[in-house]
């Protein structure tokens, strides 16, 4: 998963998933996965310059890395605006945000690709979860 924003106009943003073809020393060579951009185009992503926002000490530190991460998984907010074929939706305690299971469930392309997990605190299987809504977003409507 790419974790920066390298190219809008070709669909290179942060969370675009992505399948790593060849790794280089300065490049990697990967396919996107996925989305408007999905297919066989061929995209290089260079290694960019990354600096800590907050440092304890008087001077900057600077590293070069590519921007990706191995993605087996992400969170809710980070799947928002993604197609995707199957969705595993893991919930050990209530949503906490208004519209959060919404985005979560309507990520997935179809009913039968969707499988989700709830549990109580004891780790017992639940069929039902807490739809967090606040109903002050709605008095101005």
């Amino acid at each position: 998963m790419l974790m920066r924003n390298i190219d809008q106009a070709e669909g290179l943003c942060n969370g675009t998933r992505l399948i790593v073809t060849k790794l280089a020393v300065h490049v990697i060579e990967a396919k996107v996965i996925g989305g408007k951009y999905h297919g066989n185009v061929i995209i290089y992503i260079p290694r960019v310059p990354i600096s800590p926002s907050q440092s304890p000490w008087p001077f900057k530190l600077t590293r070069r890395q590519f921007p990706i991460i191995v993605s087996y998984a992400m969170t809710i907010n980070k799947s928002q605006g993604q197609s995707l074929d199957y969705v595993g939706l893991y919930l050990p305690k209530d949503v906490f945000s208004h519209g959060q299971i919404y985005v979560a469930v309507s990520r997935v392309k179809s009913k039968k690709g969707i499988k989700i997990l709830i549990h109580d605190e004891t780790k017992q299987a639940k069929t039902s979860t807490t739809n967090v809504v606040y109903k002050e977003v709605f008095h101005n409507i």
